[in-house]
């Protein structure tokens, strides 16, 4: 009975992660449309008479889906028109402009160019550290070099490392460390991110 309650709770666990993980992204973009859509299509007299209410939340979540792909292949198709880019390089000014706000989308616009980016090295190298106290070992991905006004304060050199949670590899820390307290790691970003998500059940296998 303990080998098959294992074998059935080893069998569950990656369902349950990966329905979490689809849950909060479907949760995530489809929360900030969801009481607008639900407005519109209880417009139609139709809808709200003979579609039940238990149904409503999958159709509009459908909804949403659908339109935020439509209206993403569309901004794509459109960013690549001359016109366009200018338009959007007149939203990046405007938005740039705005305090607070700038700080933000600007941000998140260079993180997102650093992840599909293939050229930028964000991201791209997986380091051993030493987090959050001596002989203690986080896996961490090495973003960029440590901002001039730290080296200037430390007189050495630095780097700037992301160090992921688990399960959640979202949330983390952004540690500042010499190179020389590094350890490289032939470990590609993917294979240390499944790690960390899985809480180290799925070990590492390839290298590059």
């Amino acid at each position: 009975m303990k080998k098959s309650f294992l074998t059935g709770l080893v069998t569950l666990i990656p369902m349950a992660i990966t329905f979490w993980f689809f849950s909060f992204g479907l949760h995530f973009l489809t929360q900030p449309f969801d009481s607008l859509v639900r407005s519109f299509l209880f417009s139609f007299s139709f809808f709200a008479e003979h579609v039940p209410l238990q149904a409503t939340t999958f159709i509009t979540q459908g909804c949403i889906l659908i339109a935020l792909f439509c209206f993403t292949l569309f901004l794509g198709f459109a960013a690549r028109r001359y016109f366009f880019n200018q338009l959007i390089k007149i939203g990046d000014l405007i938005l740039s402009k705005i305090p607070l706000v700038n700080k933000i989308y600007k941000t998140s616009k260079d993180i997102i160019l650093s992840l599909f980016n293939t050229k930028q090295q964000s991201f791209k190298q997986v380091v051993l550290i030493q987090f959050p106290y001596p002989g203690a070992y986080c896996l961490g991905l090495i973003t960029n070099a440590a901002p001039p006004t730290c080296v200037d304060a430390v007189k050495a050199s630095m780097v700037s490392i992301f160090i992921p949670t688990t399960p959640n590899p979202m949330a983390g820390y952004l540690v500042l460390r010499q190179e020389k307290d590094l350890i490289y790691l032939k470990m590609k970003p993917e294979t240390a991110i499944q790690y960390i998500i899985s809480c180290a059940v799925v070990q590492p296998k390839e290298s590059r």
